[in-house]
């Protein structure tokens, strides 16, 4: 039950608006070129040796107006200290993202902006990613990995799937998306990207990361008294991303493959601290590690674009934290009322006690049991620093 006392109506009402505000400012919506495919082409032309031009959405915000706005609510009026240091983290974090947002495509000045929200691989992440590779992965000429579903196929998989919980979201497909698919939380949608062919594993991983943990968290902060819930805790990306991870690992689903996936992720990242450009680390993960061109463009775009987003190599970080969090013995609902972080786990208890925030009404289906059966992939995760 929301908490409706006259000391807390400043609470909701700053909460509330920042609400407004943070709807504006969906990254991904930004940092997407436009032109993937026409680039892919003329960078695959040129034989790898040209950088793509990518052209990027317009903003379509005040930025010097919103920064404004973010930083003139009264945060001082909220009365429970815990709160209010909650929501001063909060401004400046999303004030971080309006900065970024404010320069893509401008290579150093986004990248450097994109460090302050999002920061960059330490020497261990980049072991750890080195130390995955050194295993091998499941036969690529596996059935389960050949392309199979069209896109409109794989919809139809997401729909059935999505029968496990009460819940109803929009489907849009994209051609103008770096993933294959992806949760657009802001509003309630599932994006397919147009130009994929899905394979057996792909929609395995994809139903119980997307759906299962990304979708559940947009949903379950939907429902919550606070709005923060809804658009995300400073620093949810790599807890949001390590639960969805973990959902492939839960469910049976998780491959050395897939890990390996996320390990040359970690690898390009720590290409951009470097100074590699886009052709050197594509041409990194094509002749150095022998990736197929496709994937290894598709790596290289994921770190690459708007200049340098190094969101990807938490990923692996946060899947290492949530495995541990849960062989802890850890309440993982905690972690599944919205758009939370590990990082206030402790906050996250205090607000449900206070009645600023309820238990999680949707929870991921594969958390129920574990069903994974590969040591190898247990050896890794145990063994990761």
């Amino acid at each position: 039950m929301k908490n409706t006392s006259v000391a807390c109506q400043t609470l909701f009402k700053i909460d509330n608006y920042l609400d407004s505000l943070v709807k504006k400012i969906e990254l991904l919506n930004y940092v997407n070129p436009l032109n993937i495919e026409e680039e892919k082409q003329r960078f695959f032309a040129s034989k790898y040796l040209i950088e793509p031009k990518f052209i990027y959405p317009t903003r379509n915000f005040d930025k010097f107006k919103l920064h404004r706005e973010f930083f003139t609510q009264p945060i001082e009026l909220i009365q429970d200290q815990h709160l209010r240091n909650l929501y001063e983290e909060v401004i400046y974090f999303y004030s971080g993202i309006i900065q970024c947002i404010e320069t893509v495509g401008e290579t150093k000045k986004f990248y450097y902006n994109n460090l302050r929200s999002f920061g960059t691989p330490t020497e261990t992440d980049v072991e750890n990613a080195k130390f995955i590779l050194h295993f091998n992965d499941e036969n690529e000429n596996s059935a389960i990995f050949k392309p199979k579903y069209t896109p409109q196929q794989a919809e139809e998989i997401f729909r059935t799937y999505s029968k496990k919980y009460n819940f109803t979201y929009q489907i849009k497909h994209s051609k103008t998306m770096s993933a294959i698919a992806m949760v657009l939380n802001n509003i309630q949608t599932l994006a397919i990207n147009s130009h994929h062919i899905f394979s057996e594993n792909e929609m395995a991983i994809l139903t119980n990361h997307e759906i299962g943990v990304h979708m559940v968290t947009t949903m379950n902060g939907l429902l919550q008294p606070l709005k923060i819930f809804s658009h995300g805790f400073p620093n949810n990306i790599e807890t949001q991303e390590g639960l969805a991870v973990f959902s492939e690992y839960m469910s049976g689903n998780l491959t050395v493959k897939r890990l390996k996936e996320l390990a040359y992720r970690v690898l390009a990242v720590n290409s951009l601290s470097k100074g590699y450009s886009f052709s050197k680390t594509f041409r990194l993960l094509h002749n150095a590690y022998d990736l197929e061109k496709h994937q290894a463009f598709g790596i290289t775009l994921r770190a690459h674009r708007g200049g340098g987003f190094t969101k990807d190599y938490l990923y692996l970080t946060g899947l290492k934290k949530v495995y541990d969090y849960y062989h802890a013995k850890q309440d993982l609902g905690l972690l599944l009322v919205g758009k939370v972080s590990l990082d206030f786990v402790d906050d996250i208890g205090y607000l449900i006690d206070k009645n600023y925030a309820v238990p999680p009404k949707y929870y991921t289906d594969s958390y129920h049991q574990n069903n994974n059966n590969n040591k190898t992939i247990d050896f890794i995760l145990k063994n990761l620093r």
